[in-house]
């Protein structure tokens, strides 16, 4: 039986409505290292049962494999009780290399067809490109996808990583659900001008890397080394001294969480759910017991003072290191 306790927040003027807190998937297949396929799905399970709805995947999570889990995951669950997120576009070579983003309408229809599959659906919720592909005018991009929701594999389109100017000009050829974007107490960078057009623009923001990929957390406190696999082996805020610098300021902001009986998690979350209606945190659980933390988020309560004192403790600009690698984040529409 569902539990609809989490309150609902509609992605947008024209999204769907989904739970207060989403589930990201894509930890799940390997990003942060090994993870169990069978705690997985019991995590989705308990994300659906509360209420959550939006589950995130994208079709090269695991080359195919983050899809073939939440499909199987979703199998014996009413479809509409899940809104399915995907992006596409991120293409891997066989030996894990990065091979860039490719948003063309006839690559597109060929990912869509293959989610499709893999997920064991008729329709995904909604369907966005992972990053703007330089190459594709992105009128084109979305143009093609509108195609999709006109002929009913797509309900509603969302974009991920563009700035303003990218938004405006794919407003204008069809209505965007929300921009999936990494925002944190770490990641502040679309205050200033990219949060602003989206309101204007009645587009929601769905808000990844929330607990900056476990960073803002009780779990990273006293880690120095990551899992070969693991990608924050490689990013510039996990590296020597970043990483030092960085884990000061979260054991600043522990200290506030333990002041307020939550944990660092809780108080992160938390601080971004506090930021507007509009944005909903999509947290990237891969048990069901972070999971339950996460939803502990729901019932903190911040004050202004609160407020003033967690931006005290991570001022805006005082991480150390940028959220990607130098390649990555040159492929930041959003960063330009």
């Amino acid at each position: 039986m569902t539990n609809t306790q989490i309150e609902t927040s509609r992605l947008g003027s024209t999204g769907p409505a989904v739970g207060r807190i989403a589930l990201g998937a894509m930890g799940m297949s390997g990003s942060y290292g090994p993870a169990d396929e069978t705690e997985s799905a019991a995590t989705i399970h308990a994300a659906l049962d509360s209420g959550a709805r939006l589950v995130d995947t994208g079709d090269f999570y695991g080359m195919g494999h983050n899809e073939l889990l939440v499909g199987r995951a979703i199998a014996d669950r009413p479809r509409e009780e899940t809104i399915l997120s995907v992006k596409f576009g991120g293409m891997i070579g066989p030996d894990g290399s990065w091979q860039g983003f490719d948003s063309r309408p006839a690559a597109l229809r060929n990912f869509l067809s293959y989610s499709l599959r893999r997920l064991g659906v008729d329709h995904v919720d909604i369907y966005r490109p992972a990053r703007l592909d330089p190459a594709v005018p992105i009128e084109d991009t979305v143009g093609a996808i509108a195609e999709l929701v006109d002929a009913g594999y797509v309900r509603h389109i969302g974009l991920s990583e563009v700035g303003a100017e990218t938004l405006r000009r794919a407003a204008a050829v069809h209505p965007i659900a929300d921009l999936q974007i990494e925002y944190s107490l770490f990641s502040r960078g679309i205050e200033a001008e990219i949060l602003p057009v989206c309101r204007e623009l009645g587009i929601g923001i769905t808000a990844y890397g929330v607990l900056s990929r476990g960073l803002l957390s009780d779990t990273m406190r006293g880690r120095t080394d990551f899992h070969g696999s693991d990608y924050r082996a490689h990013t510039p805020r996990f590296q020597g001294a970043n990483l030092t610098a960085n884990l000061e300021l979260v054991g600043t902001l522990a200290s506030l969480a333990e002041q307020k009986g939550v944990s660092t998690a809780q108080l992160a979350i938390g601080w971004v759910l506090s930021r507007g209606e509009d944005i909903v945190p999509v947290i990237g659980a891969r048990t069901r017991s972070r999971w339950a933390e996460a939803l502990g988020a729901l019932d903190v309560s911040l004050t202004a003072a609160d407020i003033a004192a967690i931006e005290a403790a991570v001022p805006v600009g005082g991480v150390a290191g940028s959220r990607y690698a130098e390649a990555q984040m040159n492929a930041l529409d959003s960063e330009r």
